[in-house]
């Protein structure tokens, strides 16, 4: 699913099928269902006129500089620090730091890939490239086109690449399609979730290098723009390190820094919507109310807002995904109300509480694939 296309269903969501009725529920008269109908279908363009009228989709040019400033004034201080610093273990910490720069850009590059910062589409895109491509080495079309998909189908099963996974599941079913290989992770994946969390920098670099193979999803429109930005970042990045550090030390250093990305990333990713309901393709959801129910916002403090990059708005964000980021804690004041006015469940909660939901789901899927396997 292309950006335009994940747009337009936002924009259309008017258009999707209300909640499906419970079995046990007499059916209601035709006028009666068509008038339900019309709520639900209106309800996402209610909402959205309240956020359009609060000024809260426009553009914030000022604030992403300055975020961008202080991001490349964290890496440049690393890299001074790895420069300058000849102490090993001082540079295990510096590993670190940079792992903290590198996400905070790729926060940047998510918030591009949504068309929230630039005037203008072909401006993100540069930004999208400048960021997610060559300062963070990875391929900005694999990045966007796979994040449209998860945002067009947020916990959908078959269609959100977010849950698939080739060792871990999340629905029993998940579990018993897995190969002979995976099941033993699966059925104990709780216990190896910390682990393999610590490797999804790596998934990502060999996604991106798919992607511009094609060999994965739809063409790059500028695959040799990609990879030239992928590459120097690749050499850059490695050949510095080595250069400085030795290639004993560089290794330690790399893995302790490609650890700790991934760790970061799905501290935040994870609490997002892992543990929230999964469903089918054929759920019959309108659009206000797939994103609502399948998403969880980390309750905000000003520490959760910086960390998170303003991810744990999580609701607001998948329902106006090009919102600038400074504008969603005014955002989650209104639909929240807006929510709980229509007893539409709306989940918040704490940073650890959210981390626990996380590996008690997993749990209990392992369990169950336990029972069944």
């Amino acid at each position: 699913m292309t950006y335009s296309q994940a747009q337009a269903l936002a924009d259309g969501a008017s258009g999707l099928l209300p909640m499906p009725q419970a079995a046990s529920v007499p059916q209601r008269s035709a006028p009666a269902a068509k008038s339900s109908e019309r709520r639900s279908a209106n309800e996402y363009a209610q909402i959205k006129r309240l956020i359009v009228q609060e000024g809260l989709l426009e553009k914030q040019p000022g604030y992403y500089a300055r975020r961008i400033g202080i991001n490349l004034s964290l890496l440049a201080l690393s890299i001074v620090l790895l420069v300058t610093v000849d102490n090993f273990w001082f540079q295990l910490g510096n590993a670190l730091l940079m792992a903290f720069a590198y996400v905070q850009i790729s926060f940047v590059a998510h918030n591009t890939g949504h068309r929230q910062v630039a005037r203008t589409s072909r401006q993100d895109e540069w930004l999208t490239l400048l960021h997610m491509g060559l300062l963070v080495g990875l391929s900005p079309s694999w990045w966007v086109d796979k994040h449209n998909e998860h945002h067009g189908s947020p916990n959908v099963d078959d269609m959100d690449p977010d849950i698939d996974f080739p060792m871990i599941a999340f629905s029993p079913e998940q579990a018993l399609g897995k190969p002979a290989w995976a099941r033993f992770i699966v059925k104990r994946q709780a216990f190896f979730y910390p682990f393999l969390i610590t490797l999804i920098v790596l998934n990502m670099r060999l996604h991106s290098v798919l992607k511009l193979l094609g060999k994965e999803g739809d063409p790059v429109k500028h695959p040799w723009r990609e990879a030239a930005a992928m590459l120097t970042n690749w050499v850059v990045y490695v050949g510095g390190l080595v250069a400085v550090l030795g290639l004993g030390q560089a290794l330690v250093f790399m893995a302790v820094h490609n650890a700790a990305i991934g760790l970061y990333i799905a501290s935040v990713f994870a609490a997002n919507h892992k543990g929230m309901p999964i469903l089918e393709k054929d759920h019959g959801l309108t659009f206000l109310h797939l994103q609502v129910l399948t998403s969880r916002n980390v309750r905000a403090t000003p520490m959760t807002d910086f960390l998170y990059g303003g991810l744990n708005y999580q609701i607001e964000h998948h329902l106006f995904p090009t919102m600038p980021q400074n504008k969603l804690p005014r955002a989650r004041e209104l639909v929240k109300a807006f929510c709980e006015e229509r007893s539409i469940p709306y989940y918040e909660t704490g940073f650890w509480q959210s981390q626990k939901e996380v590996l008690a789901h997993l749990h209990s899927v392992s369990l169950a694939a336990r029972k069944q396997g």
